[in-house]
């Protein structure tokens, strides 16, 4: 069975969510995020598996593994790859719109032994809040007034990308619309002619039947 969660990145701002969810044997979990062309994504993940001796969930085991699969609004496959039972995955998006994030483990052993309870813990950075700036700091020798300008530039580049994003959102929008209302002028045109066919049969029926009936 498989499960969709929507979650909306806030406009005009880069986004970082965490949350957990449970998933059975068979179980896909999808989010849809809406993203800006070149925009990072970075996923960070651990699972836990229900003990029942203990009565809780215990890190799981490193044979328990997770499938994370990408798709882009296109529904072209962005990433598909195989990870432990912990750690992060990255991708970039290429074209803006939802993205479809798809988790699913690489294995039913687990079920056997945890009841069926496998529960993910799931983290979102979104934009410049992907970058590990204190990686980068240590790779380019920069000093703390120089970090703290590349990060203003990283939040001024993924602003300008989101607001762009919005008037990409805009302009298809107003291109549906502007769809939408010629469909119901022409739909309006149809049934008046209609309407009026309807009419003018109508009137030479009745017209052939009075004169049939030397009525008239």
């Amino acid at each position: 069975m498989r499960n969709y969660f929507v979650l909306l990145a806030l406009l005009y701002t880069s986004t970082c969510y965490g949350l957990y969810f449970h998933m059975g044997e068979t179980e896909k979990k999808c989010f849809i995020e809406e993203i800006p062309d070149e925009t990072m994504i970075t996923g960070k993940y651990r699972t836990q598996l229900f003990d029942d001796s203990a009565n809780d969930y215990m890190p799981a085991s490193p044979g328990i593994g997770m499938h994370v699969e990408v798709l882009d609004p296109e529904k072209k496959v962005v990433l598909s790859k195989f990870y432990a039972s912990e750690g992060r995955f990255t991708f970039t998006s290429h074209t803006p719109g939802e993205h479809h994030i798809c988790l699913h483990t690489n294995s039913t052993r687990w079920s056997l032994f945890s009841g069926g309870r496998l529960r993910v813990h799931l983290e979102m950075l979104v934009g410049e809040h992907a970058n590990d700036y204190a990686v980068i700091a240590a790779k380019d020798k920069l000093t703390e007034l120089q970090l703290r300008m590349r990060q203003l530039l990283d939040q001024i580049d993924q602003i300008t990308k989101e607001q762009a994003y919005q008037r990409y959102r805009e302009e298809r929008f107003r291109t549906t619309s502007e769809s939408t209302n010629q469909r119901v002028l022409w739909w309006a045109l149809l049934q008046t002619l209609v309407l009026l066919a309807t009419g003018f049969w109508q009137m030479r029926h009745l017209k052939g039947f009075f004169e049939a009936k030397k009525l008239v």
